[in-house]
């Protein structure tokens, strides 16, 4: 997946509804948005990233469906951070809670909430180091778990609060702890 940064901000600061309406308009196109406002304009991912994406998204799917804890969202759902940030992460979760105090209105536009839990899923072309700055700042913003799922080198970075980022390498599965309780993600689908 290539990306592009782009900086309107000297001409214009497009306001919370004119980016919700420009990816209404250009669905075709991911966007994300810094908390400075940059664009970051993101190609659709290849198909082999877009498989795994799937079979981890869906993994998340099936154990909510079971317990019914919270909301699970795909790569094409934003969010406002609350730094300003509006981020899409490939794969994510909000407890049922947290999203129930949201209205109506921005449950249906980019919620402003950071997921509990968050996943990116590296393709080929994503940088670490952004994608690693981008898991920090879920991190920085309220996700109390992150997953960074790195299958050119088979690692899984994890990310949680006041904590060092802890390594894995070439795990079989890995847990969702206590934020998402008995889950476990089965990695040989997504290697």
């Amino acid at each position: 997946m290539t990306t592009l940064t782009l900086n309107l901000n000297p001409i214009i600061k497009l306001t919370d509804d004119q980016f919700f309406q420009l990816c209404q308009e250009n669905e075709n196109i991911r966007l994300e948005r810094t908390a400075k406002g940059e664009l970051i304009i993101m190609s659709p991912a290849g198909g082999e990233t877009s498989s795994s994406n799937a079979g981890l998204t869906a993994q998340i799917w099936i154990w909510n469906q079971q317990n019914r804890l919270g909301k699970v969202f795909d790569s094409s759902g934003g969010f406002k951070l609350p730094n300003g940030a509006d981020r899409s992460p490939d794969a994510s979760w909000v407890k049922l809670e947290r999203w129930n105090a949201l209205t109506p209105e921005q449950q249906k536009k980019f919620p402003p909430i950071c997921p509990d839990f968050v996943v990116e899923l590296m393709s080929p072309s994503d940088s670490l180091k952004e994608t690693q700055d981008k898991m920090k700042e879920y991190r920085d913003n309220g996700a109390v778990l992150g997953w960074l799922i790195n299958r050119k080198s088979r690692q899984v970075e994890i990310y949680r609060p006041n904590q060092e980022v802890e390594v894995l390498e070439s795990p079989a599965a890995v847990s969702g702890e206590d934020v998402l309780p008995g889950f476990i993600l089965n990695l040989e689908s997504i290697w």
